[in-house]
């Protein structure tokens, strides 16, 4: 028989763990909430500072802009790889990394530079080249401009020949998806004339001349560029950890009711002995 103070334990051990997923799911709702707002507010004006970065791309020389140009001195790529730094999100970050793998078989050629714990540890038992690692702090968005120092002077100096983001895509509560964006060289992207012909900007006078509006645009348009994918990444991970406590609070519901059945059916089994016990005792006696 199965001892009714064990299974008293193990309810009031689920009912502890009810409460602090509970508590930690209600932080992560409130937390969703402002960077979903973030994420929505800020997505017309990625797009529109992306638009126009190609729109003006397509009328200057892409000699005189080195970000344009493609590198053929190296074969390597420089990843800015974004993942959580904690964990308890469901598999935000295994389906992430599902991805990575997928996009990307060999680790020979890649150089990265990681924002998030995960991300960090992934690469490091991978054997991958880490060229910097940002963790800490209470928001990526304090690490974009050092990021894009390192990815700008990188690539200037022909030490990689592209640069990608991977990430995490807020797409609604329920649903994120693992994202590998181009961000350099901008040319490639150009080229591919189905990323910008649909809803193109109509002909318009720019002065002084497109070559000096692009190169103050640039560094805007690269910095904007990463940290919409952290404000991204950041309410994909909110997102994802609060639908999976709130699935830990339910399990944990649900087991308290299997566990308050099975006490219920044992304090009956007892009792039911205890009786028999005292009926057979006074039918000895008698």
């Amino acid at each position: 028989m199965i001892s009714t103070r064990l299974i008293k334990k193990r309810i009031k051990s689920a009912s502890n763990i009810a409460q602090i997923t509970k508590a930690m799911e209600m932080v992560a709702a409130s937390k969703m909430k402002k960077a979903q707002n973030l994420a929505i507010s800020g997505k017309p004006y990625a797009q529109k500072i992306y638009q126009a970065v190609f729109e003006l791309a397509k009328r200057c020389d892409p000699l005189l802009h080195p970000l344009l140009t493609r590198n053929v001195f190296s074969s390597k790529t420089l990843v800015v790889f974004i993942s959580t730094n904690k964990g308890m999100c469901g598999g935000l970050n295994t389906n992430l990394f599902r991805a990575f793998l997928k996009w990307f078989n060999d680790f020979k050629d890649l150089d990265f530079i990681t924002a998030g714990k995960k991300a960090e540890t992934f690469v490091v038992r991978a054997k991958g080249n880490l060229t910097a690692s940002f963790t800490s702090g209470h928001s990526y968005l304090e690490h974009a401009p050092a990021i894009i120092s390192l990815v700008t002077e990188g690539f200037i100096n022909n030490k990689y020949k592209n640069v990608i983001i991977v990430y995490n895509d807020f797409i609604s509560a329920l649903h994120q998806e693992p994202v590998k964006k181009q961000l350099l060289p901008l040319g490639i992207m150009i080229e591919d004339k189905t990323s910008w012909e649909e809803g193109h900007f109509s002909e318009f006078l720019v002065e002084p001349s497109y070559d000096k509006l692009l190169d103050a645009l640039l560094p805007h348009y690269l910095e904007n560029q990463l940290r919409e994918a952290m404000i991204e990444a950041e309410a994909s991970e909110h997102s994802a950890r609060m639908l999976a406590m709130k699935n830990a609070t339910d399990n944990a519901g649900d087991l308290m009711k299997e566990l308050t059945l099975e006490y219920n059916k044992a304090r009956q089994e007892k009792i039911t002995y205890e009786i028999a016990d005292m009926v057979t005792a006074r039918m000895a006696v008698e």
